[in-house]
């Protein structure tokens, strides 16, 4: 019997840029909540940013947010990582001398970002919809602790992926998520760790629970999950780590569905 569902959001359950959960998608959740099975939104995106999308239901789910870095259920925060400080200051100072990148630093309530790059804020405040703070020095003037480094190229993400893994793949670990940006995520830190936790506290088995997903930032908890769907337009090799490919959430969400009218 499925007890919790866990979707990665960009790519995953919004597919083509979307930055809207489709109203089919709002209306199966929504009847899967009221049939006793839980859902967990999981994604790099900040904690509001993903209570902003779900908000016809935002209190009723769970979310993992900034890539498994916090864990929040019914307001309660089940856990939470941070990167080491000093790691963190010689991050921001690779990032600050690869030119073209752009960066931003997540705190729990807000992201931080010195970027100036019009562009840039553009996305981060207009098209994304995210809560930021701008600053003038991410490394003097972010008041809390990094819970996830996250750097966007516009023309050349995968470039720079490549040169962030080869000084730091060592120290940390560095994904790629939503397609778009490489995101730098406290060790011991990921999705699966995050959906565990969430687990255990909710008596949930891993058999009573599915899981989507995209990139590689979902792989463990792809793994973790009694089953797992990637997605037809997943990263190259994503589908090793699922139990199926689906091209659509929403399906699978309607058999569910239809499931629990039997």
């Amino acid at each position: 019997m499925i007890k919790l569902i866990a979707s990665d959001l960009d790519g995953t359950l919004l597919q083509k840029g979307a930055q809207t959960v489709s109203r089919q998608a709002i209306e199966l959740i929504e009847k899967l909540l009221d049939n006793g099975i839980h859902f967990t939104a999981a994604s790099g995106r900040q904690y509001n940013n993903l209570r902003r999308l779900f908000a016809p239901f935002a209190d009723r789910i769970s979310y993992i947010a900034e890539n498994g870095s916090l864990c929040i259920h019914n307001g309660q925060m089940l856990s939470r990582s941070s990167i080491d400080h000093d790691l963190s200051m010689r991050i921001i100072d690779a990032v600050h001398n690869y030119p073209g990148c752009n960066c931003i630093v997540s705190g729990v309530e807000t992201l931080y970002t010195d970027s100036s790059d019009p562009r840039f804020i553009h996305y981060l405040l207009d098209e994304m919809k995210f809560d930021v703070m701008q600053v003038e020095n991410l490394k003097t003037d972010v008041p809390e602790p990094f819970l996830k480094i996250a750097v966007l190229h516009f023309e050349k993400s995968i470039d720079c992926e490549a040169y962030m893994k080869q000084l730091f793949s060592s120290e940390i670990k560095i994904v790629t998520s939503g397609n778009r940006w490489v995101d730098f995520i406290a060790p011991g830190t990921n999705k699966g760790i995050a959906l565990q936790v969430l687990m255990d506290h909710l008596h949930i088995k891993p058999e009573e629970c599915i899981a989507f997903g995209d990139q590689y930032n979902d792989v463990e908890m792809l793994q973790l999950a009694g089953t797992s769907y990637s997605m037809s337009s997943a990263a190259p090799g994503i589908a090793y780590y699922s139990t199926y490919v689906t091209d659509s959430v929403e399906e699978v969400l309607e058999d569910i569905a239809a499931g629990v009218d039997l």
